[in-house]
């Protein structure tokens, strides 16, 4: 088994995809997103799962791709925002290197707008973030190695303090 150097976890907005890129690029490894392994597993976009299959279909493609990865990729890899909820991720979470991005809701509308085509966003987006977040932050914490607070940071500050938490050294330096 290969486990992953570093999991990012967070709602929406967080910086998962972006930061894991940088993280990526600097340590020299390789990115992976779960929510992209769903897409190419399922042959189509998570929100026409979503309204074809509905979400537990979509749930359960989650837990696989989280599976498959966290068991064979030896980089960095992003969570889909709701992988969290399910017992057996949270599971096969424990013993890696997770951090949580926490992002507060306006800096989350900023990067990736709350009208972008995310089922769980779709009616009254921002109360809705709002309840997500009060439902999934104490599973974040569950599973998180460390916590790095995304607000007011560049990516690239981001990925400086997630490798400070893990006290990650990047292969450049």
């Amino acid at each position: 088994m290969t486990a992953p150097v570093v999991v990012l976890v967070g709602p929406p907005g967080s910086g998962k995809s972006t930061v894991g890129r940088v993280l990526a690029d600097r340590l020299g490894l390789a990115f992976r997103d779960t929510d992209a392994d769903i897409e190419q597993l399922a042959g189509k976009p998570i929100p026409e799962i979503f309204v074809d299959e509905g979400e537990p279909h979509f749930r359960e493609l989650e837990v696989r791709a989280v599976r498959a990865a966290a068991e064979t990729h030896p980089g960095v890899l992003a969570l889909g925002g709701g992988a969290v909820m399910a017992e057996a991720t949270r599971e096969l979470l424990h013993g890696l290197p997770v951090v949580f991005l926490e992002v507060a809701l306006a800096d989350a509308v900023k990067r990736v707008g709350l009208d972008a085509p995310r089922p769980l966003l779709a009616i009254n987006p921002r109360a809705r973030w709002r309840e997500l977040m009060d439902a999934r932050r104490p599973l974040y914490l569950e599973v998180a190695t460390a916590v790095v607070d995304t607000q007011g940071r560049t990516p690239e500050q981001v990925a400086d303090a997630v490798l400070e938490a893990l006290e990650l050294k990047a292969s450049h330096e």
